[in-house]
C-alpha cells in the first residue's frame, strides 16, 4: 500500500483531506503543490490531475480527486483505520444520510462563497502582481473554464454585490450550524464524523477572522465551542501542521497558526 497525497497549505481543500489521513493513522507521501507559483497548472502535476486542481490522492498508481470523493474513498480503502472514538463515517444508514446531507450542504452551499471572499482577499493579490503578459499566458494554462474565469475575476475583484451574497449565505450557515449543534455534539449526530471536518476546514477554522463584523463569539457561542473541540483533537493538529509556503503577507484571515 502507498499513499501520495499531493496539496497545498493546510486550509480549506487540502486540509479537508489531510485531516481523515492523520485521523486514521495512515502512512503517505506527503507532496507540496505551491499554488504561488501555480505549479497546480504546470504540466507534471496536470499530467496528475487534467483539472489541474490540489488536492489529489495517488493510491498505488490510482487517482482519486474532488476532497468529498477522496474523504469516502478513504473510508472504503481503510475502513479498519479510524481513531479511538469512532469511525468517520457512521456505520448506520440514518448515520451516513446525515452525514452526507451535511456535506452535501457544506459543498454546496458554504465551500464556494468562502471561497469568494478568500479569493477576492488574497488570490486577486497574487493575480494583480503578475504582469498583464505573463498573466494571459497563465490563464491559458488552467484547464478548467469555470477556473479561468474565477481567476481574471480575482485579478479585477469580484463585484459588492457577489460579496454581500456570499457573506448573507455565510451567515446561514453559520446560524444553521449554531442551531445543530444545539440539539447534538457534532452536526450529524452524537459522533465525530467526515462533515465536520468539511464544515471545520472550509468556514469553522476561520470565519471569525474573515468575518469579524459577525461577532461569531456572541452570535454562535456553540459553534466556538465545537471549533476549540476540533482544533484540540491531535488528528487535526497535526494536519494544521503541513507545509505551508504562504507569503506572510497573505497569512492575515486563515486562522491558521503561521
Amino acid at each position: 500500500m502507498a499513499l501520495r497525497y499531493f496539496h497545498a497549505e493546510p486550509v480549506a481543500n487540502s486540509l479537508k483531506s489531510m485531516i481523515p489521513l492523520k485521523e486514521k493513522g495512515l502512512e503517505y507521501e506527503s507532496v507540496y503543490v505551491d499554488l504561488h507559483k501555480f505549479e497546480q497548472h504546470q504540466p507534471w502535476f496536470v499530467a496528475i490531475n487534467p483539472e489541474g486542481q490540489v488536492p489529489v490522492l495517488d493510491h498505488d498508481g490510482t487517482i482519486i480527486t474532488h476532497t468529498t470523493v477522496i474523504n469516502e474513498y478513504l473510508e472504503d480503502a481503510f475502513p479498519d483505520a479510524q481513531p479511538a472514538d469512532g469511525p468517520l463515517r457512521p456505520r448506520d444508514p440514518l448515520g451516513a444520510s446525515r452525514m452526507r446531507y451535511w456535506n452535501k450542504f457544506i459543498d454546496e452551499h458554504v465551500m464556494n462563497f468562502v471561497s469568494m471572499h478568500g479569493w477576492h482577499r488574497m488570490v486577486g493579490v497574487i493575480a494583480r502582481n503578475v504582469e498583464s503578459g505573463e498573466f494571459g499566458k497563465l490563464l491559458e494554462n488552467i484547464p478548467l473554464p469555470d477556473q479561468r474565469k474565477k481567476w481574471a475575476t480575482a485579478r479585477s475583484g469580484f463585484s459588492e454585490a457577489d460579496l454581500a451574497n456570499a457573506t448573507a449565505k455565510i451567515e446561514y450557515a453559520v446560524d444553521k450550524v449554531e442551531r445543530q449543534l444545539g440539539d447534538t455534539a457534532w452536526l450529524a449526530g452524537d459522533g465525530y464524523t467526515l462533515a465536520d471536518i468539511n464544515f471545520y476546514s472550509h468556514c469553522g477554522m476561520m470565519v471569525e477572522r474573515m468575518f469579524p463584523e459577525l461577532e461569531i463569539a456572541v452570535r454562535a457561542p456553540r459553534l466556538v465551542e465545537w471549533r476549540d473541540r476540533m482544533s484540540a483533537r491531535p488528528g487535526v493538529a497535526a494536519a494544521l501542521k503541513g507545509e505551508d509556503r504562504t507569503a506572510p503577507g497573505l497569512r492575515t484571515w486563515t486562522g491558521h497558526v503561521r
